[in-house]
């Protein structure tokens, strides 16, 4: 499948230019994803600018039979772009390909187990990060954010988080906060609700506050959280407030204030008149 017509209106250069996208997409496109409700219109119009480099500097492709179209394309470009809106493009500076899947799709694996015997598998995913790599996404769940789940997001903390090596869940830390107090407290937090994952399953449950996912491994509790950050902050900060005010010292945002203020305005009486 050919580049977006972003980028084919510009010859298909990557970094060439980058394109405007029309008015009536982008309004769409924020209207599709509630959490940009809380962007006053100077954060809206940064992140417009940021979205447009991000556009004219990836390369989209789709995998089967899916077709690419401008939407896709500005859906992941925003959603993308809001975790680096006061960071900058440069953090995605290592990697240019972006694949988009209609659905999950397959990843082969490998695994070594305690004897040094490597197995390979099949895993589904329905994101993927590499180091370097392109950025695989299924656009089915890309189409779910909104509701606590970005995919998009998930991936790009990834991303980010090996900015400064392997996906561990300890990024290129923000200046005053040091790798001590991050990793206690990033610690802290991922065993406190590993604990809530085993006591759901010895139940038989599943209503822990997070996908359980965010278990597996500290990288995927980074990724997990940062979708929580920014989909859902306020069940963040009541969950673990520590690491929320990490995450807000880290990505230079604090979506949950902005949730507080916005609601203070929503049920404030209104002015008597006249």
């Amino acid at each position: 499948m050919p580049l977006s017509r972003f980028l084919a209106f510009f010859g298909a250069q990557p970094n060439s230019r980058a394109p405007r996208i029309p008015d009536p997409l982008w309004d769409d496109t924020l209207a599709a994803l509630p959490f940009c409700v809380r962007l006053d219109a100077d954060e809206r119009g940064r992140l417009r600018a940021l979205c447009e480099r991000f556009l004219g500097e990836k390369e989209f492709s789709t995998a089967g039979e899916l077709e690419l179209s401008d939407a896709m394309c500005a859906s992941i470009a925003v959603q993308g772009c809001l975790p680096i809106l006061n960071l900058g493009l440069e953090c995605y500076r290592d990697w240019v390909g972006i694949v988009v899947y209609a659905d999950e799709f397959i990843v082969p694996r490998q695994i070594e187990d305690e004897i040094g015997v490597v197995h390979e598998y099949d895993d589904v995913a329905s994101g993927e990060a590499w180091d370097g790599g392109p950025l695989l996404v299924s656009w089915r769940d890309a189409q779910m954010a909104g509701d606590g789940y970005n995919v998009v997001i998930h991936e790009l903390a990834h991303k980010l988080d090996m900015l400064n090596g392997d996906a561990d869940g300890i990024p290129p830390l923000p200046e005053g906060v040091s790798r001590r107090r991050w990793e206690r407290t990033l610690t802290d937090a991922y065993e406190d609700f590993c604990l809530q994952v085993d006591d759901a399953e010895a139940r038989g449950e599943d209503d822990t506050a997070f996908d359980p996912y965010a278990a597996e491994t500290p990288g995927e509790f980074f990724a997990v959280m940062s979708e929580i950050f920014f989909e859902d902050p306020r069940l963040l900060r009541a969950e673990y407030p520590d690491f929320y005010v990490l995450l807000a010292r880290f990505y230079r945002q604090d979506p949950a204030a902005r949730d507080d203020a916005l609601e203070a305005s929503a049920t404030a009486p209104s002015a008597a008149s006249d």
